[in-house]
């Protein structure tokens, strides 16, 4: 109705031109927004007042002129002027009750448009780093990721949704480590395990895995192990150089082809464990991307060379630092360390790079918000590489906070101390888990509360939202149980006997779907996608409270049927969308 309004109030400022009511104007766009106010109407245009200085006439003379032109339109029964000059429109019965018979024809496809058709769209979401399973904090990033994804298919974008897979670097180095000390301990060495090594049970499954398959084959005396390595922290060293020196005995003691064994098994072993958990929480993927193919295939060497060329990277003391300052960083960065390493940036730059030569329209990256320090960095770097920056959308998203009763639960991934992405499944479910993490926006702060997601109760809203879609169906099963049935063709022929207060809100409630599906995937945000299906569910079970749908009336009890099997096919169609089921029963 939105676009119907626009072209009409377009073409009535095209005619007033051509008649010379106005003069010849750039028309801006045209803007329409709901009422809040039912009295004022359904819809209100500004374009009055936006006219009005280049026009150079009152705008209230501007609406007068457009009101004279568009007031005939059979959609509408209604037209004001109201204050300066904004035009209040209210539309006709038929043109309300027109919803109902859009979603009911459109069926699973209604909310769809083709908006970003021809468009092709690259997510990159969740992306943790390979070191130990998912965990409460990162499912936030993986509901929100793929809600993002699903919102943007859903306005016809071509949605390519990718995890880069750190699969090298110093973190890589220090799980392999640790998957060996643990292998170690069941070989019968002693020794105190590392402050800052990776603790969790999951190290010990792949330990044991390693010592099935290899038996004492990789074992090593503790006294070798632990030659020349500094004290940790907690005999007053440096935890930092401890690890490090142990990943370099590590290396030395089994040579390169074990190193890269234990390496790999500790990689393969977690990479299956966080697809398997993706897979089971409805975040799916087109394509797993390797930090180390980036590396064999030497797009970060390409990289590195590319910005020299650009004469952005300068050397000191050994090193070779980016020149982000000029770009608006708060200091430069090194991308190749004196010792001849690459850095995590360097293989973040080849990574967008890669993306951007990959020929995608927009970029999406979905970043915790302890990253946020790397946006303008990654920026600079592009921009200094000739690529349009602006393609690039960083969404960050704070992690969620999980309390179980009154007691926060602590989690970090190197203590092993923390609840996994499929515990928090298999206590709460998906449909839960997915709803709760998008249903506040993603840079807001969130505490989870497993306590209410778990109960079946109206103040869980995603057993609110599902128990309303519940609820239809066990209507149209009570109409079956009686020998009765439904005809949707003489319900939308009798929608006209649909006059209460409740009907009519649902009326405008179907109406915002689409304009509510849009708004969210422009804008990324998934919570007002949630807000709405909590809202129309109320608005139903309002209704649902007040009325009985199955009466003697024929014509009206038809009617009340299809509108509710609207009401239906929405719920069903902005739960798929977030990722949720629609149950039949409850």
């Amino acid at each position: 109705m939105k676009d119907q309004l626009k072209k009409l109030i377009e073409q009535s400022l095209l005619d007033l031109i051509a008649s010379g009511a106005l003069p010849e104007i750039d028309l801006p766009e045209i803007q329409i927004e709901r009422t809040k106010d039912k009295a004022h109407g359904d819809f209100a245009c500004n374009i009055a007042m936006m006219l009005a200085r280049t026009a150079k006439m009152n705008p209230r003379q501007i609406a007068t002129h457009i009101v004279e032109v568009v007031a005939n339109a059979d959609f509408i029964t209604k037209v004001d002027i109201a204050g300066p000059g904004f035009i209040n429109f209210t539309l006709s019965a038929d043109s309300a009750q027109q919803i109902v018979k859009d979603v009911l024809a459109a069926g699973n496809q209604f909310g769809q448009s083709k908006i970003g058709a021809g468009k092709r769209a690259q997510v990159e979401f969740v992306s943790a780093n390979p070191t130990g399973p998912l965990h409460v904090g990162h499912g936030r990033g993986a509901a929100y990721g793929s809600v993002v994804s699903s919102l943007l298919s859903e306005i016809g974008f071509d949605v390519h949704r990718e995890y880069y897979v750190n699969d090298a670097g110093r973190q890589m180095d220090i799980l392999a480590t640790s998957v060996w000390l643990r292998y170690l301990t069941a070989c019968g060495e002693q020794f105190t395990f590392p402050s800052n090594a990776y603790k969790g049970d999951y190290v010990l499954d792949i330990a044991a895995a390693l010592k099935n398959d290899l038996g004492d084959e990789l074992s090593r005396a503790s006294l070798e192990v632990f030659a020349n390595v500094p004290d940790d922290e907690p005999q007053g060293g440096d935890k930092e150089l401890h690890i490090d020196a142990l990943i370099v005995n590590a290396k030395a003691l089994l040579g390169e082809a074990e190193y890269r064994n234990v390496f790999d098994l500790g990689l393969n072993s977690i990479i299956a464990g966080i697809k398997e958990d993706l897979m089971d929480f409805g975040a799916d993927y087109d394509e797993w991307f390797s930090e180390r193919s980036l590396m064999e295939s030497g797009d970060v060497d390409k990289a590195i060379e590319q910005l020299k060329a650009s004469n952005v990277l300068y050397e000191k003391d050994g090193a070779w630092w980016f020149k982000s300052t000029d770009y608006g960083d708060e200091k430069d960065r090194v991308v190749v360390r004196d010792n001849g390493q690459t850095t995590y940036f360097a293989s973040d730059i080849a990574y967008h790079l890669n993306k951007f030569n990959r020929g995608f329209d927009t970029i999406i990256d979905v970043w915790g918000s302890d990253h946020h320090g790397y946006i303008p960095r990654v920026k600079a770097s592009l921009t200094a590489m000739g690529k349009d920056q602006e393609k690039l959308k960083v969404l960050l998203v704070q992690f969620a906070v999980l309390y179980r009763g009154a007691e926060k639960i602590a989690m970090s991934t190197r203590s092993g101390q923390f609840v996994t992405l499929k515990e928090l499944r298999e206590e709460i479910g998906k449909d839960a888990a997915r709803f709760f993490y998008v249903m506040r926006g993603a840079d807001q702060h969130m505490d989870f509360d497993l306590e209410l997601a778990k109960s079946q109760s109206n103040d869980n809203p995603v057993y609110y939202v599902q128990y309303a879609h519940a609820r239809v169906c066990s209507v149209f099963r009570q109409l079956a149980e009686r020998g009765l049935s439904w005809d949707a063709k003489q319900g939308e022929a009798n929608l006209n006997c649909l006059t209460e207060d409740h009907e009519l809100a649902l009326f405008t409630a179907l109406s915002r779907y689409s304009e509510i599906i849009e708004t969210a995937a422009l804008n990324y945000t998934p919570h007002i996608l949630a807000h709405y299906l909590i809202d129309l569910a109320r608005d139903f079970h309002t209704y649902y409270n007040a009325h009985h749908f199955i009466v003697d009336d024929i014509e009206l009890s038809q009617a009340r049927l299809t509108l509710i099997s609207a009401v239906k096919q929405v719920i069903e169609n902005g739960l798929g969308v977030i990722g949720v089921s629609a149950p039949e029963s409850m």
